[in-house]
């Protein structure tokens, strides 16, 4: 029993280490395209952020810092950055001078297509295995028990 238990252990660190290096693999892909088209990768995550909220989000520095998982005062210094470089258009709402609302220029808006050709891209190649990490951590998951979540629960999405 004790060598099953090790065995289904083994196959889920496996899987989640699979999984996680495809996702570092693309980040890595995407650091990069980023500094080739001469951005810093964060200047990439914002305007990517900005430029693909929903539709009636506002985009202000405090959605921006909640998405990209920074401080609100990194988003503040990051977008004057990019307002220096004519990558976006920084404007206090008229209703709260306090907050700041961000837009994508023509000139933003221009490096994010072709960075995202690339990525999709590269997101096409990357696909199959992802799809094969995340189809073995659900099966290892239903081997045994799964910390911290319900092994029993199926889902459908793979």
């Amino acid at each position: 029993m004790k060598n099953a238990s090790l065995d289904t252990d083994r196959q889920r660190l496996r899987a989640l280490a699979g999984f996680r290096h495809s996702l570092r693999q693309f980040l890595l892909f995407s650091e990069q395209r980023a500094e080739q088209a001469g951005l810093h990768p964060q200047q990439h995550q914002l305007l990517l952020q900005v430029a693909g909220a929903p539709e009636g989000v506002e985009t202000t520095i405090s959605y921006a810092a909640e998405r990209l998982g920074l401080r609100h005062h990194s988003v503040v210094e990051l977008s004057k950055r990019c307002q220096q470089a004519d990558l976006l258009r920084r404007s206090h709402d008229p209703l709260d001078a306090r907050r700041v609302v961000l837009q994508v220029t023509a000139e933003g808006h221009r490096l994010l297509r072709a960075l995202s050709a690339d990525h999709e891209r590269e997101l096409h190649e990357l696909l199959p295995r992802l799809v094969q990490s995340l189809r073995s951590i659900r099966s290892s998951a239903t081997r045994g028990k799964h910390p911290g979540g319900n092994a029993d629960k199926k889902e459908e999405v793979l």
